[in-house]
């Protein structure tokens, strides 16, 4: 019995053996990985596991009854032999995995062979083979759920119930009884372990594949996340020197470089001597994998460098694209073709299509900040054609009865006008030409409030060097003005306060005005609102600027009560600005 139970374990080396291979095969990490399997999935499945108990049978031992002698080669068998084999623990892994049709199915072709090899326990073996299918797919789960105890219990039951219908079916009942005795226990215990064994080989190797596959997601994600900042402004000589430096440190190749359709523009790792430009060749193997849009593997004599010591063998070069068009490579150099496995030519696969999906974010973005630009500076350049025919109207009026007065306010309106159309090509101007420009349309509205106005300045001559986006201030007083002062025919009072304070530059334009109520007040800033008096637009799109720039603590600070007025200010960092920007 001892040597049986040696022999049989022996054996199970075949069982490791296909259990390794199994996992090569992509019908079956579809079965491991789904559920429900489709019919060609079962039939493929059924016909596998059918054969692989036939091998079981074939690896086992054939035993004489009479003689006690065990044969290496159970086949042609004699009235008086049986088998002791591992012909169970392919059916029972096909109904623990693929469900009670595969082990039904797999029992079939097994159970089938075993009875035409004949032997007195040959029509018992084989029914008992077509129920094991059957238990196993009674016990069948979701697959990652199979635990190695299930399955050493229900192979070790598979057999126990083998022994149980040789001794019910097979004659003469004395042989069967002996049989039993000798190969039972060895035969029990081998399948058991075949069972658990073949099952834990299965879940190592698939184990082992995630847990690199996981690792590979988070590199990918790490390197994702720290080229962003970098890969926002497109693809420069800065951006892929730091985006190469990135993945260098994450990705163990010799060197990693990126260019674009006609140079490097970043190498970084060893060969960086030999690197600066490409040779020959080396050029037609970019050019070729930019053409074919596919990865390209070049060998030592494809990349040679200029310098024979270059330390560089093999190469992976990956194409960038932008809207599904090739702008350049990603290239990765190994000491040798032996470094470049499967896992890196996937987390290179990974990496060139992250990297551009990142270039394309970085143009939508562009695109994106270009359109508002341009809405902005469209907003910027509007002027109120009532606010200019009213100037004109006053500018005709004063012509005769006071020349002087008539030619200043002509001479406040070229400025004005003229301000409006410059700020449109700056982001940034200085706050002492933004307050020229608010003094200009101010004149303007003096002229034409005739002693209704009083504009009082408070300014500090030292914050007037800091720098602010083209007309911030503008539209806030002509908030004032237009809206605040509407309907009111006397002691119209304006205060623009402009002070330094610590770190910041604070900015506040108050009337005494109509005001409006606080729910209006917290919503102008916000978005714009659709009223019979305004869209509240120009106080949105100043909000919005200022907070694009400086952030969410610059934002507008609105203050206002019915009939009593109404105080805008906001702070920004205290930076002095030597020119425009």
């Amino acid at each position: 019995m001892f040597d049986l139970l040696l022999t049989m374990v022996e054996r199970l080396g075949i069982i490791v053996m296909i259990a390794f291979i199994l996992t090569r095969f992509k019908f079956f990490r579809e079965m491991i990985y789904h559920d429900q399997l489709n019919r060609k999935q079962n039939v493929t499945a059924i016909i596998f596991f059918g054969f692989f108990g036939i091998i079981g049978t074939y690896s086992g031992l054939s035993l004489s009854t009479e003689t006690l002698q065990f044969n290496r080669l159970p086949s042609d068998l004699s009235t008086d032999e049986a088998i002791a084999n591992s012909r169970v623990i392919g059916v029972v892994l096909g109904g623990l995995l693929g469900g009670y049709k595969v082990g039904v199915g797999a029992g079939l072709i097994a159970g089938l062979h075993r009875i035409t090899l004949g032997g007195f326990t040959g029509i018992s073996c084989g029914l008992a083979t077509i129920l094991a299918g059957v238990i196993a797919g009674f016990f069948h789960k979701t697959n990652k759920h199979v635990k190695l105890r299930s399955a050493f219990l229900i192979g070790a039951l598979a057999e126990t119930l083998q022994m149980v219908v040789i001794l019910l079916i097979s004659r003469p009942f004395e042989q069967a009884v002996a049989l039993v005795e000798m190969i039972g226990i060895p035969m029990i215990f081998a399948n058991g372990v075949g069972s658990a064994l073949f099952l834990l080989i299965i879940k190592s190797v698939f184990n082992e594949e995630e847990k690199a596959g996981a690792m590979q997601a988070q590199k990918t994600l790490r390197i994702a996340d720290q080229t962003l900042a970098y890969l926002r402004n497109g693809l420069t000589t800065d951006s892929a020197g730091a985006v190469c430096h990135i993945i260098h440190n994450e990705i163990k190749s010799s060197a990693v470089a990126i260019t674009n359709t006609t140079e490097i523009l970043a190498h970084v790792g060893l060969g960086y001597d030999h690197h600066r430009a490409e040779s020959p060749i080396q050029t037609k193997i970019t050019i070729d994998a930019i053409k074919q849009d596919k990865i390209v593997v070049a060998n030592q004599r494809s990349i040679h460098c200029r310098d024979e010591r270059c330390p560089l063998g093999a190469a992976v070069i990956a194409p960038l694209k932008l809207r599904n068009k090739p702008i350049g490579t990603l290239k990765f150099y190994f000491r040798s073709e032996k470094e470049i496995t499967n896992v890196v030519m996937e987390l290179i696969t990974g990496l060139s299509s992250m990297i551009s999906n990142q270039l394309e974010i970085s143009e939508a973005d562009k695109a994106y900040q270009l359109a508002k630009e341009t809405e902005i500076r469209a907003l910027q350049a509007q002027i109120s054609p009532h606010f200019l025919f009213n100037t004109l109207n006053t500018i005709v009026s004063l012509v005769r009865i006071d020349p002087a007065k008539a030619r200043k306010l002509l001479v406040s309106l070229s400025h004005f006008l003229r301000q409006n159309l410059t700020v449109t090509t700056h982001t940034k101007i200085m706050l002492e030409q933004e307050l020229r420009h608010v003094k200009a349309y101010l004149a303007i509205e003096e002229a034409r409030f005739v002693d209704r106005l009083t504009i009082i300045y408070d300014i500090d001559d030292g914050a007037i060097h800091q720098s602010i986006p083209p007309l911030t201030l503008q539209p806030l007083v002509e908030n004032a003005m237009k809206h605040g002062f509407k309907d009111k025919e006397e002691n119209c009072l304006l205060n623009i306060t402009i002070r330094k304070k610590k770190n910041i530059t604070y900015i506040s334009v108050k009337d005494n005005g109509k005001g409006m109520n606080k729910e209006l007040a917290n919503q102008l800033s916000q978005t714009p609102i659709q009223s019979e008096k305004g869209s509240g637009l120009a106080i949105y799109n100043v909000n919005r600027r200022l907070t694009m720039m400086f952030g969410e603590a610059a934002a507008l600070k609105i203050a206002s009560e019915s009939d009593k007025g109404t105080d805008i200010s906001f702070s920004i960092p205290y930076k002095v600005e030597e020119k425009n920007k």
